[in-house]
């Protein structure tokens, strides 16, 4: 499997506009653009960083998964996001090799990346995205998606 990169670290958050104060006052880092998405309760906001990205990731809904890890006390932190060369190659190296997968099949993600997670069991309890860029896709471009 060809690593290229770190693509971005997710921070779970209560609020994407309500931790902007943050990213953008005190560290500078400008807003790259922000994803919602129709069929999943969550927004995104992403702040590039160099070659990669924080992504900031709110439920949109008190019901959704991210609110509900907040309101657990659960935010922060949530996983690390390898781009790759080929994610179907990818996971068929991981599956060869007995790794455990939460995506067995490549799903949509972010700015229409195709992206699968490793089940944290095989990790060390760290949740680990795999995800391929669309070939039109720039290291730097982040769009806007409803």
């Amino acid at each position: 499997m060809k690593i290229k990169r770190i693509e971005h670290v997710g921070v779970v958050v209560r609020d994407t506009e309500a931790s902007r104060k943050l990213w953008e006052d005190c560290f500078g880092i400008r807003l790259g653009g922000t994803e919602e998405y129709q069929d999943r309760p969550v927004k995104l906001a992403l702040y590039p960083v160099g070659e990669s990205m924080v992504e900031l990731i709110a439920g949109t809904t008190p019901d959704s998964k991210h609110a509900r890890m907040v309101a657990e006390g659960k935010g922060g932190l949530n996983h690390i996001c390898f781009e790759v060369e080929d994610i179907d190659a990818a996971l068929a190296e991981l599956k060869a090799k007995g790794i455990p997968l939460i995506d067995q099949v490549p799903r949509i993600g972010h700015a229409g990346c195709r992206i699968a997670f490793i089940d944290p069991s095989a990790t060390e309890n760290c949740l680990i995205e795999l995800a391929q860029l669309p070939p039109d896709h720039g290291h730097s471009d982040v769009g806007t998606a409803s």
